[in-house]
């Protein structure tokens, strides 16, 4: 990655003493896409964690030195290539437009991550030591205002949500996903120092040290350890009869799928095959037919919780006296009670344009399936769900991304995660994708948890963050496992968005503290206009 002379418009200080040039545009340009990529494969399903420093040093070193727009166009172009591909899985169900329109979306946070290196050459030119904290900093702020904005962001693709199997993944522990992603891109910043044109020996060896202290050492930090008793919980992958959008109109035979699989269960444990479990999680939209509305469906619920002698977690849509709107919940379903209305947890985070329709009208022009999405309601209470044996913290399908969302139900009691989603209208890869995000919960705030879908992957993740009876996706799949409940908070859980609040403003101190040199070179450079044209 050393950069030559070569690669420079000119390798030394222009003639007034200003600044050295950016790298030539074409090279700056293939160092934006190198960079895309490389973020694109530290993601799962590929998974190659050490791969997202090296991403971050690319796109740092192509905007280095450049003007706003340029800086902003680099950083747009590796975030098309990163984000395109990413996202490709929602064409399933919302067709090739949307996907596009939410790839240049994303993909526009990292311009103005992009611009932001620009705009902080300056500081970085006069002290280089600085450059893996402005690097971190940018990055942890772009991640920042990408997880929520707009309509409450969309946080898919976080850096932190690629070191599922790197040591970086201990720092969640200490700092949530925050911390994680500033310390991988401080070592992405220290990278592009260490290789950067001019590097002394002392320098590039404190550089080194950098990014191994920040990517290796993590290994060796403590993990709070969960410290109740264990319980056995199963999950149900009942399957759907086909992929794609079309599936909500077979919801009799998915809710059919789960109760069968239950009851499978049930005699796999009669007859000493299997545990018997204490609670049985099923995944959202398990039932799409309201059970609170329609008796058929209660009954077979009802048979399937009496059969396996445990409540089941059960993923519906509640609708109500307004046609059209609904709720999207898990509800406890008691063997012999039915269903507890007091547990239960009503989606908060409806994602907009699939489950509810913020700019219905405007939405039509871009895709005709909009007047397919009906008006998910949000609900108003974490999903802290008590069935006797264990206090269940429940998130449903994306809420997983959202640091607020998942805290909440630990700051109520919660003693173990569960993620009820539906992947049937995506694909293996961004399921995979969303089980990297509840490892990085387990480890974030000390407690284990599952995600149960109705297609796969489902999985349970201990407190360290290690995957668990991974199935297969597209198939039916129960997995049985016993869960060890509860432990002290994490230093993760009881700061919240602190460190991420004070990333935050120290970004904006940044980007403040380099417009007196941005102003200084820039009467540097007119000056250096005026010899010329006088010469």
């Amino acid at each position: 990655m050393t950069l030559p002379p070569s690669a420079l418009a000119e390798p030394g200080p222009s003639p007034a003493g200003g600044p050295r040039r950016p790298l030539r545009l074409p090279v700056a340009a293939a160092l934006a896409v190198a960079a895309g990529a490389a973020l694109l494969l530290a993601l799962p399903p590929f998974d190659l964690w050490w791969l997202s420093p090296a991403g971050v040093a690319l796109l740092s070193a192509a905007v280095h030195r450049r003007r706003l727009r340029a800086g902003f166009g680099l950083g747009m172009l590796a975030g098309l290539v990163l984000f395109v591909p990413l996202l490709q899985w929602t064409t399933i169900g919302a067709g090739w437009l949307p996907w596009i329109i939410l790839s240049v979306l994303q993909a526009a946070y990292l311009g103005l991550a992009g611009l932001a290196g620009a705009w902080v050459s300056p500081l970085v030119d006069r002290w280089r030591v600085l450059w893996p904290l402005l690097a971190g900093l940018i990055w942890t702020s772009q991640e920042f205002l990408r997880g929520r904005t707009p309509f409450g962001g969309f946080p898919w693709g976080r850096i932190a949500f690629s070191q599922g199997d790197s040591p970086t993944l201990r720092l969640a522990a200490y700092g949530g996903a925050p911390l994680v992603t500033f310390a991988v891109t401080v070592a992405g910043g220290a990278l592009v120092a260490l290789f950067w044109r001019r590097s002394g020996m002392l320098a590039a060896a404190g550089f080194a040290a950098v990014v191994a202290v920040l990517l290796g050492a993590p290994a060796a930090l403590p993990l709070t350890a969960t410290g109740g008793p264990a319980t056995t919980v199963a999950i149900v992958q009942g399957n759907v009869p086909r992929l794609g959008l079309e599936f909500n109109a077979q919801r009799r035979a998915v809710l059919d799928n789960h109760v069968t699989a239950t009851v499978q269960l049930a005699a796999d444990v009669a007859a000493g095959r299997q545990k018997q479990p204490s609670l049985v999680v099923w995944p959202e939209n398990s039932s799409d037919i309201d059970p609170l509305r329609n008796s058929d469906a209660a009954q077979q619920i009802q048979y399937a919780a009496d059969t396996v002698k445990a409540p089941i977690l059960v993923g519906t849509l509640q609708r109500t006296d307004t046609p059209g709107d609904n709720y999207n919940v898990g509800i406890l379903w008691n063997p012999g009670t039915g269903p507890d209305l007091a547990q239960q947890y009503a989606k908060r985070h409806p994602v907009p344009f699939a489950e509810y329709m913020p700019l219905r009208s405007i939405a039509g022009l871009v895709s005709d399936r909009a007047n397919l999405v009906s008006n998910m309601l949000p609900g108003d209470h974490p999903g802290v769900i008590a069935t006797g044996a264990v206090v269940v913290g429940d998130v449903i399908c994306f809420e997983v991304a959202y640091d607020g969302l998942v805290k909440d139900v630990i700051d109520g009691g919660a003693q173990i995660l569960a993620v009820q989603t539906n992947n049937a209208t995506f694909n293996e890869a961004e399921a995979l994708q969303q089980l990297s995000m509840v490892q990085l919960r387990a480890v974030e705030h000390g407690r284990e948890g599952l995600m149960v879908s109705t297609v796969g992957v489902s999985a349970f993740v201990d407190a360290e963050g290690t995957v668990h009876g991974s199935t297969g996706f597209n198939t039916a799949a129960v997995v049985v496992r016993d869960m060890n409940l509860d432990g002290p908070r994490t230093l993760a859980t009881r700061l919240g968005n602190r460190p991420e609040m004070v990333l935050v403003l120290a970004t904006v101190g940044a980007l403040i503290g380099a417009l007196p040199l941005r102003r200084r070179r820039d009467v540097i450079d007119g000056d250096s206009v005026k010899v010329s044209e006088e010469q």
